[in-house]
């Protein structure tokens, strides 16, 4: 049976741990951040998180109903630090842009945490609040509502599958992501035209290209297939996108 969640007005009035502190939600997700960062999902646990606290694990449920629980205000932080100083222009291409690379970035900064969140739904206040600011800056922009969330839907599924895909390399030991990034310099680079014509032509390129993220690529490709969209709605909301790299 989950355990009952103490409300926050009443865990303001409890007393601080052994070492001064009084808990909170974000106190215990910043400590929650920092034993992913040391020690990888495997490393979080009550009763890590206890010790990383001075407190009796037993009181961490006191404020979630259990690890999981943990975990999706974990990956809710995470939204919350995209959104800090987001702000919309009206431009609203230019403002998708933005808060899916914020996103990406809050998510690779916590690589671990972003392993363990990003396939994840938390219903909690900030992920409510960013995709409340998608579907109105979509909305906003001209877009039916079924237009809204097809747009909706393929630009936070993209900016998270990147997230994602950017973290776990980020995630791996130091040792494997740098073999992982230089089998484009040390197999790619030296294979002969006559087998593979089309690697040996670009793969100067490859070497330069496949060590960064894709994700500002494909979010440009993705707006300017929802702009198109508009066009042929008959919608006035053209804007410039970024020059072509």
């Amino acid at each position: 049976m989950a355990k009952r969640v103490v409300p926050e007005e009443r865990r303001r009035r409890r007393r601080p741990t052994r070492s001064g502190v009084v808990l909170s939600e974000r106190l215990i997700v910043e400590a929650a951040l920092r034993l992913l960062r040391e020690h990888g999902s495997a490393g979080l646990t009550a009763r890590r998180l206890g010790l990383a606290l001075d407190c009796d694990p037993s009181t961490l449920y006191r404020y979630f109903r259990g690890m999981d629980d943990l975990t999706l205000a974990i990956g809710d932080a995470l939204i919350g630090q995209a959104l800090e100083g987001w702000h919309r222009t009206g431009r609203w291409r230019h403002d998708l842009r933005t808060l899916g690379l914020r996103i990406h970035a809050a998510y690779v900064s916590h690589p671990q945490a972003a392993v363990l969140t990003a396939s994840r739904v938390s219903g909690r206040a900030n992920e409510l609040a960013a995709d409340e600011a998608v579907l109105d800056v979509l909305r906003t922009a001209g877009f039916p509502p079924a237009g809204a969330v097809r747009v909706y839907q393929a630009f936070i599924d993209t900016t998270l599958a990147f997230a994602a895909l950017d973290a776990a390399s980020l995630a791996l030991p130091d040792a494997a992501r740098r073999a992982d990034e230089d089998m484009w310099r040390s197999t790619y680079a030296r294979l002969p035209a006559a087998t593979h014509p089309r690697i040996a032509e670009t793969a100067p390129l490859l070497a330069a290209r496949m060590v960064e993220s894709a994700c500002p690529t494909v979010l440009d490709m993705l707006l300017s297939s929802a702009e198109r969209e508009l066009a042929r709605l008959g919608v006035r909301g053209a804007e410039p996108g970024p020059p072509s790299p």
